[in-house]
């Protein structure tokens, strides 16, 4: 498939994180920290695991030549592996029997994930932070200003924006506060070897995996989860919730952003959202990528969590369609993050346009109507709401920030 719209669609730091470079990389920082970690348990003399360290530099790899035959392996590993090991031998040969040892492709593949993962996810709750700052500034701003809620697309009474932004900001708390639940069990270190017993490492494996977790900044997992998923696409799942939630935000932006309604919409910058046909048109474009984000994120999420069921110690077929999945969704949940961080902080907010549908709407109706359902005094109740809700969600935010940096 070409990459012309998914480079609109993704973000250019998740493009170069799954690129051949990066990928390759990741996995080479596997074979590394295994070299180490097998030395320090005396599993393999000292002196070959720094010929594999020394030789475990991307730059010395062909990259793209190993993707390519990739496809022919079967496994993104077993050309890396190869050079690596051919490579390695040019300086130690003795060194040769000891590159990757006792490991096995989904080994390598699975930990190299984990790695590009957690920088991935680095970015999109940075970008939360920012959702969630921006809202609640606008929440503050906003408390009592009159604004009419629409239920089923029509006017329904009156409400406050702050408490509209209040109930935007209120699922991005709590989903930044899964994500980082979430992904202590998922960030884990993979070495199971061939069928997941680590046989080849005596009883040293369990060591083995602690010092390699140390070394890379991963977690330690209770066993080697080849085909134990659940952890793994329950982040998934919390990302999949996270792109609903932007894409909640966006659809209300965008519907308030209509020329027909003007009462919220992205700022205007030159060449931003532009026409190709009509120069007088402003299109929401950070919406539209979070919308197009919500509309993806599911389809990627059921293919990941149809790929759970495993064949017995390894799977056929489901890991590795679970690979090329997961790196999608994670392009489609950081292109949204990313959108709507760059323009919740700069949303344009018409307080005069609101007031005005609100008194259209209290003509519509006779007068008695129009004070039950249309009086902009309903803002301050709407406002107490808000300003309750919006306290609560202030006070969890340290943590969540507490928990972020650790």
């Amino acid at each position: 498939m070409s990459n012309v719209f998914e480079g609109f669609l993704s973000t250019p730091e998740v493009m170069e994180a799954f690129g051949d470079h990066q990928f390759v990389a990741a996995m080479l920082r596997f074979e590394a920290a295994l070299a180490n970690a097998q030395a320090a348990c005396g599993l393999i003399p000292e002196s070959a695991a720094k010929s594999i360290v020394d030789t475990c530099k991307v730059e010395l790899f062909d990259a793209a030549k190993i993707v390519r035959e990739s496809a022919r392996a079967g496994s993104l590993s077993v050309p890396l592996v190869k050079s690596l090991r051919e490579t390695v031998g040019l300086f130690n040969r003795e060194a040769m029997a000891y590159v990757h040892f006792g490991s096995v492709s989904q080994d390598v593949i699975d930990t190299a994930m984990a790695l590009i993962t957690r920088d991935v996810l680095a970015l999109i709750e940075a970008d939360l932070r920012t959702c969630i700052e921006a809202v609640l500034n606008l929440a503050h701003k906003h408390l009592e200003t009159p604004m009419l809620a629409r239920t089923l697309m029509q006017p329904a009474s009156v409400t406050s924006f702050g408490l509209k932004c209040v109930n935007w900001a209120a699922p991005l708390v709590r989903g930044l506060a899964r994500l980082q639940t979430v992904k202590l069990g998922a960030l884990k270190v993979q070495l199971g070897g061939g069928i997941g017993t680590q046989a080849r490492m005596a009883e040293q494996g369990p060591q083995v995996t602690a010092h390699m977790a140390q070394a890379l900044g991963l977690g330690v997992p209770r066993a080697p989860w080849h085909t134990q998923r659940d952890e793994w696409i329950a982040l998934a799942c919390e990302l999949g919730l996270m792109a609903g939630s932007l894409g909640k935000i966006a659809k209300d932006v965008s519907l308030l952003g209509q020329f027909e309604v003007a009462e919220v919409w992205e700022r205007h910058e030159p060449g931003r959202g532009a026409s190709s046909d009509m120069p007088h048109k402003n299109n929401p474009v950070a919406s539209m990528a979070a919308l197009a984000a919500a509309q993806r994120v599911p389809q990627r999420l059921a293919a990941l969590l149809a790929s759970m069921p495993h064949e017995h110690e390894r799977a056929l077929g489901g890991w590795q369609a679970e690979l090329a999945e997961w790196s999608q969704l994670l392009m489609s949940a950081h292109a949204s993050s990313k959108a709507m961080a760059s323009a919740l902080p700069y949303l344009v907010v018409d307080s005069e346009r609101m007031r005005s549908h609100i008194d259209a709407a209290a003509r519509s109706v006779d007068k008695e109507s129009a004070k039950t359902w249309f009086d902009p005094a309903l803002a301050v109740g709407a406002g107490q709401m808000a300003r309750s809700y919006l306290a609560d969600l202030r006070l969890q935010l340290p943590a969540l920030e507490k928990r972020l940096a650790a």
